[in-house]
């Protein structure tokens, strides 16, 4: 048993296993990971609605003014698993902490740029911080919450991160309404701070940390390389830029990823987690994660300019038709988070992504004219297949890694999601340079098939055993 008086955490010895919080901790452990997730996924993308604005004001060009965007993500990626490894080391507690801090700081930093230069650097520190978020936080529902409500846990993240990434455009047009761009970082300051508070009197530690584990700075380096160079490569090809340069930026992808994964396969504790990758029911959740994730952002990024340059809507009316999917994922992320304690996450994760795959394409396959409610009904149908999906996926990755590695399980669950959103975005700049007017239709169709072969390998998962 873990001890708390006042509900503050008194860790016992180490080896005695902790199954969970107490009640009331275990909401204030879970709102402090809602808040702190909400602010690091929302601040990915709540900025590109100010994007032409910004630029305006710091005398950038529309093209410049992209990296305000990509910093941030870049950032992300290069080093969440790095952060994971330093999680599994020091405790998910003092990494989710630290992140808090920097996020923070950084915030105020990028209110008060006055450059695109420095607004720029703003964001990739900020960046920074949003990774230790990412990093830990689904190692942290881990230990907040019993085994046997683990999935419960799950279905509350996936939710935030589902409902935070949808509605960032909407949250950052009411922002704009009434205040100026700087309001959409100072906004995180007393979210911040709120969340920094409950996570010091709330946030357990992770007793059973890998102290034998060393920190490898070759392979954070390698790592941000690696990941660094598939992002720049991706989005190059999609965009047209000149071949020479992706060609180079390829080769080194591959001889990077060559060095770094024969330096992580010699290590005893990885920091790219290959020993995990080699649990099947592990390896088959994070590609059905990426596919899924890839699809969604094609899905999400190319229809508001179907809605408004096909159907002529306005961009209220877009924000309208788009806010039924992340609607139907709330809904259907708590129900998923209980039927993961009943049903194998192989045929839940088949079945949601069977209904988000229909729906992508009953999309594709809209009228010339189609009414509100043509729309409406499909984009239910894609958040509610996605939101049956995610828990269980996600419940899946965690659970199947040991106790000690949760903070690599973690890492590789934001990693996936990341890469998949991001190849999702280049490919709809790629599908929009194919097909010119007919990108949505392209990009819904790819997004389908992504989807389709999502469902597969989550059905390939029924070969495997549950997770105790």
């Amino acid at each position: 048993m873990m001890i708390f008086t006042h509900f503050t955490y008194t860790p016992m010895s180490p080896t005695v296993p902790q199954d969970g919080l107490p009640v009331p901790q275990r909401y204030g452990a879970i709102i402090t990971i809602a808040l702190g997730i909400m602010m690091a996924v929302l601040d990915g993308a709540i900025a590109n609605v100010a994007l032409p604005t910004i630029a305006r004001e710091l005398n950038a060009s529309p093209a410049e003014s992209i990296w305000i965007v990509n910093a941030y993500q870049i950032a992300i990626v290069i080093s969440l698993l790095s952060l994971s490894f330093l999680g599994d080391m020091l405790g998910y507690r003092r990494i989710y902490q630290a992140g808090l801090v920097l996020f923070i700081i950084t915030s105020l930093f990028c209110a008060l740029s006055t450059s695109l230069n420095t607004l720029t650097l703003a964001r990739v520190l900020q960046g920074f911080g949003g990774a230790a978020l990412m990093s830990v936080n689904t190692a942290l529902i881990r230990i907040i919450y019993p085994q046997r409500y683990l999935g419960r846990g799950m279905a509350i993240n996936s939710l935030i991160v589902a409902v935070s990434s949808a509605a960032g455009p909407t949250v950052a047009a009411a922002i704009l309404s009434i205040a100026s761009w700087k309001w959409l970082f100072l906004i995180n300051i007393p979210l911040g701070v709120v969340a920094l508070w409950l996570a010091l009197r709330f946030l357990p530690d992770n007793t059973q940390k890998a102290k034998q584990q060393k920190f490898d700075i070759p392979s954070a380096i390698m790592n941000a390389l690696f990941f660094g160079l598939m992002i720049s490569a991706l989005t190059g090809f999609s965009q047209g830029q000149n071949a020479w340069l992706i060609a180079g930026e390829a080769v080194a992808l591959l001889l990077v990823g060559i060095v770094f994964v024969r330096r992580q396969l010699a290590m005893p504790v990885p920091l790219l987690p290959v020993d995990l990758l080699r649990i099947p029911i592990f390896s088959l959740s994070i590609v059905t994660s990426v596919c899924s994730f890839c699809a969604q952002m094609l899905a999400m990024v190319s229809l508001p300019f179907f809605l408004q340059n096909v159907l002529g809507r306005d961009e209220v009316a877009t924000g309208l038709l788009l806010t039924p999917w992340p609607l139907a994922t709330m809904v259907m992320a708590p129900i998923a988070g209980r039927l993961i304690e009943r049903f194998h996450a192989g045929l839940l994760g088949g079945l949601g992504l069977a209904m988000f795959a229909a729906g992508l394409f009953l999309l594709a396959l809209l009228p010339s004219q189609p009414t509100d409610a043509d729309i409406i009904w499909r984009m239910m149908l894609c958040g509610a297949g996605f939101g049956l999906f995610q828990s269980p996926n996600n419940h899946t990755i965690i659970s199947s890694a040991p106790r000690n590695r949760s903070g690599g399980a973690s890492g590789m669950l934001g990693t996936a999601r990341l890469v998949g959103q991001s190849s999702g975005a280049a490919l709809v700049a790629l599908m929009f340079n194919l097909f010119s007017d007919s990108g949505t239709h392209a990009s819904l169709v790819l997004a389908g098939s992504f989807a389709t072969v999502a469902t597969l390998v989550s059905m390939a998962r029924l070969t495997q055993a549950r997770q105790a």
